[in-house]
């Protein structure tokens, strides 16, 4: 069981947003279900537009999220945040001055309290609001991040940092949502929170606002599953395709369709490696394209990609 609790709020009294509604509803469609259609999380969505987000409604949903077993529970929260000197704070909707909503240390606290005892295995937090690096962290310590064991965060800055809004979408979720589309999934398909950070480090620049990933984690749950590069079944072929890690994949002419000398099935093996090569587990040897590697009769071997993978299907791991 996958539970998520989608939060995004645009109607502040004073001071209103415009992206967090469309950030909230883009995030639960993408969480709902993977790529193939099949279900994922089961999510909750609130918005400022469909009732009023206070602090008791929210704190009453984030320990409604984190109360009842589950293999993994998820929250995002699209809005205002603020902060302190000792802690930030999701704004609601009734926020006051020096009253500003629910504190990030209290959801960490809840997270915690929930996968200490192994309630829910799998914690992920996803924060698209300014100064929402404060989660996770504890003042008192130093300012030194204490993460919960079993607990991954995203949040879209640093403590000092506001989050930017632009086309209707937080900065943020906009790349967050790129990532769970795809763009950080790896050769099966599996996109982690790992796997979305560093989809984020490599797309916000040295000047933008930076995102930061906590975590305390000794496994990487999968949050969505895209398309795989290489099916499951085609990637276990590696092994008889080279018996070695370190082995070379000699190629001819008979591999190329194109050739007056094809063969059919070395055709076949042809297909996957090419497969292999889009998903850069193999590369020519000498060649830049395993066309010419075929034309010219020369090999085509494993890259450091190819060889991970190569190493879990030898351990049966796939």
């Amino acid at each position: 069981m996958r539970r998520a609790l989608i939060v995004g709020i645009n109607d502040y009294p004073k001071s209103p947003l415009h992206g967090c509604e469309n950030d909230a509803a883009a995030i639960a469609a993408l969480l709902a279900r993977h790529e193939n259609g099949d279900p994922n999380f089961e999510c909750r969505t609130l918005l400022s537009s469909q009732g009023a987000i206070n602090q008791g409604t929210l704190r009453s949903q984030v320990t409604e999220l984190f109360s009842h077993p589950a293999q993994s529970a998820l929250l995002y929260f699209s809005g205002h945040g603020a902060h302190t000197t000792v802690d930030g704070f999701l704004v609601t909707q009734d926020y006051a001055s020096n009253n500003w909503g629910v504190s990030m240390a209290e959801v960490l606290r809840l997270a915690g309290a929930a996968t200490g005892p192994k309630l829910i295995q799998e914690v992920f937090i996803i924060i698209d609001c300014c100064h929402s690096g404060w989660l996770g962290t504890d003042s008192l310590l130093r300012n030194t991040d204490v993460i919960p064991e079993g607990v991954s965060i995203l949040t879209a800055c640093s403590k000092e940092q506001v989050a930017l809004e632009r086309g209707g979408h937080g900065l943020f979720t906009a790349c967050v949502c790129d990532a769970l589309f795809g763009g950080a999934a790896d050769v099966l398909g599996n996109v982690t929170a790992a796997s979305i950070y560093s989809y984020l480090h490599q797309t916000f620049g040295a000047w933008d606002q930076r995102p930061l990933f906590k975590a305390n984690l000794s496994k990487l749950e999968t949050i969505r599953i895209c398309s795989a590069a290489v099916a499951k079944p085609t990637l276990r072929n590696i092994t008889a395709l080279f018996p070695q890690e370190d082995s070379r994949f000699q190629l001819s002419p008979e591999y190329e369709p194109t050739s007056a000398n094809y063969v059919l099935e070395k055709g076949n093996q042809f297909t996957i490696l090419q497969k292999y090569r889009a998903a850069r587990l193999v590369i020519p040897d000498g060649e830049e394209h395993l066309y010419w590697a075929a034309m010219h009769s020369k090999s085509c071997s494993l890259t450091p990609l190819g060889r991970f993978y190569w190493k879990m299907v030898t351990a049966g791991k796939l």
